[in-house]
């Protein structure tokens, strides 16, 4: 080989090894980036919190925090058979029933399953976030709490009948432990030691009660079948008022600043004055279609769906109108407020984001099977069951 050829394969071989060590600092750097933004995210979602059906104690269905209609489809997860159950939301985990009798735990990031408990009949009630437990009712009658992190059971409870609605929790009487608030078809309203699973109080009333209970300031208020809205004491389940709703409330109330909001079979959604005891303003839906939605209540609007496959805003102060949006299918989903968006599900297959000013529509997705399932909304994401059995998780795309 000639001094000229030795000279070029040797400055050959070094810019090979230039170019391969540029290349795996590249792929290092990458690598730490990469890392660097899925911690970031992981931080974000770990902050992430929808702990309660509707998003807080007051049952309110509002959202806060960043949210856009830049949303993809980031995961779904299988489960056995439809969900007709809602997410709940903590600690980077997504909480939620399904019809084959199981309460599954996911991963807010990937949808991959944490844990599983099994039931003696389907889950439909949304869980519940406390104390560092999930609880939910069963229609085999019970409300089990589990630990949160490992899906061990800690309590369980006996009511008389199937139990379809969420629990609540509240402070209990001195202050610093909790209780839990569940309704069941046995026609009562259970107060449970979140400690021990022993029950402290119940109280009966005339029909079934479907939805979940609102708690704000020692106040607990429901609906059921037998028309009545009733409001007792968190400490002893003494009734303090009751209003007369005129047709059976499927679905749950919202108790906010001294109002009561809560949707009626007989197509009303109606805000009571709490301490006056009286409504001051009912809206009815088209043709008296019933609601089954819960309302979702900010300081300017309620949003309810109806099963007149319409989404219907309100003004909060007087109940007039401000829009109707029309779906293809009724609407049992209920309705979240995101700031300037409503989230929304529908029978007709959708998931749809409205504008909160106008009810136009922002963004939806087709599933394509019933969306009943409410969504849970934070985090800027979305994450609601459907009828085809699948948790869907919608978000922006992760940098």
């Amino acid at each position: 080989m000639t001094v000229e050829r030795r000279r070029i394969a040797f400055l050959t071989i070094v810019a090979v090894l230039i170019a391969l060590t540029a290349f795996m600092h590249y792929r290092a750097a990458r690598r730490n980036l990469l890392f660097t933004a899925r911690q970031a995210r992981l931080r974000v979602l770990a902050r992430a919190a929808w702990p309660v059906f509707r998003g807080g104690q007051g049952l309110p269905g509002t959202a806060t925090g960043p949210f856009s209609t830049n949303l993809h489809l980031l995961w779904t997860f299988k489960a056995g058979e439809e969900i007709k159950s809602s997410p709940v939301i903590g600690g980077g985990c997504v909480y939620i029933g399904a019809s084959e009798s199981n309460l599954y735990c996911l991963s807010l990031e990937d949808g991959r399953q944490r844990w599983v408990y099994n039931t003696a009949e389907a889950v439909e009630a949304p869980p519940l976030l406390a104390g560092g437990m999930v609880v939910a009712g069963s229609l085999d009658g019970c409300v089990y709490a589990l630990d949160a992190g490992t899906g061990a059971l800690k309590w369980k409870y006996q009511t008389g009948d199937k139990v379809i609605g969420s629990a609540n929790w509240a402070h209990g009487a001195d202050g610093t432990g909790i209780v839990i608030l569940a309704g069941s078809y046995d026609s009562s309203m259970h107060c449970i030691d979140a400690s021990s699973g022993t029950s402290l109080w119940t109280h009966e009333t005339g029909n079934y009660i479907n939805g979940a209970p609102a708690v704000e300031d020692g106040i607990v208020a429901f609906g059921g079948c037998d028309a009545q809205l009733r409001f007792v004491s968190v400490t002893g389940g003494i009734e303090q008022a009751r209003v007369d709703a005129g047709a059976y409330i499927a679905a749950s109330p919202v108790l906010a600043g001294g109002e009561a909001f809560a949707c009626t079979y007989a197509g009303k959604l109606l805000c009571v004055d709490v301490a006056a005891r009286r409504v001051t303003w009912e809206y009815a839906s088209e043709n008296g279609a019933a609601f089954f939605s819960s309302p979702a209540v900010d300081g300017e609007r309620v949003v309810a769906g109806a099963r007149d496959a319409r989404v219907h805003c309100v003004n909060r102060k007087d109940g007039t109108r401000r829009w109707v949006f029309h779906t293809q299918g009724d609407v049992d989903s209920s309705p979240v407020l995101c700031g300037p968006y409503v989230v929304v599900g529908s029978n007709d297959g959708r998931v749809y984001v409205l504008d909160a000013d106008t009810g136009l529509c922002a963004w939806q997705y087709e599933i394509g099977a019933a969306v009943s399932s409410s969504p849970a909304v934070t985090g800027g994401m979305i994450i609601v069951g459907a009828d085809d059995g699948r948790v869907y998780a919608f978000g922006p795309l992760p940098r």
